[in-house]
């Protein structure tokens, strides 16, 4: 090989583009870069500026939407724990009301009670008396029987008889007395 093909060689390295052609891409790539920065160019920038915006304006409704629902939570907390206490307040009231006709209905059954053992001692004592006379009558009966066969006498007026009864008890409640 000789020299002069080995420079021939050299200027002809495919690495470096002949002069010719490194002119026209660089005009060809000036034109499509003036393309691109005059025609594409704003547009992606006003999509990536519209895009910027909305995710802005996403994150901020977002934000406001939270913002609201925690100021809706708060609220129905507040609502809940009215709702508890009035809960609560009618659940003592119903007790009261509860203990207060418990108490009434208690009086009204120891009034009832109490009615019914007055006439019980009224109904006893009338009883009692009852049995009285009529066991004064009997023993009056008996003690003048007893008293005409032992004096052999008859003692049939009535008024006599009423003198001898009352005295024969009369007797009888003194000795009674006495013992107690």
């Amino acid at each position: 090989m000789t020299l002069l093909q080995i420079a021939a060689d050299e200027a002809e390295n495919p690495l470096i583009p002949p002069l010719p052609e490194l002119v026209i891409g660089l005009v060809a790539f000036l034109i499509v870069f003036g393309f691109l920065a005059k025609m594409l160019l704003p547009r992606i920038n006003k999509v990536l500026e519209q895009r910027h915006e909305a995710i802005e304006g996403g994150m901020e409704k977002a934000e406001a939407a939270q913002a609201e629902a925690q100021a809706l939570l708060e609220q129905y907390r507040q609502q809940l724990a009215e709702a508890r206490h009035e809960a609560n307040r009618l659940r003592q009231e119903a007790q009261e009301q509860g203990a207060a006709l418990i108490a009434e209905m208690r009086s009204e059954g120891q009034r009832q009670r109490e009615e019914i053992i007055a006439a019980a001692h009224a109904q006893i004592e009338a009883d009692r008396k009852q049995a009285a006379l009529a066991l004064r009558q009997d023993v009056g009966k008996l003690a003048v029987e007893l008293a005409s066969k032992l004096v052999d006498e008859a003692l049939q007026e009535h008024a006599r008889q009423s003198r001898v009864i009352d005295r024969f008890l009369d007797e009888l409640a003194e000795k009674a007395e006495a013992t107690r």
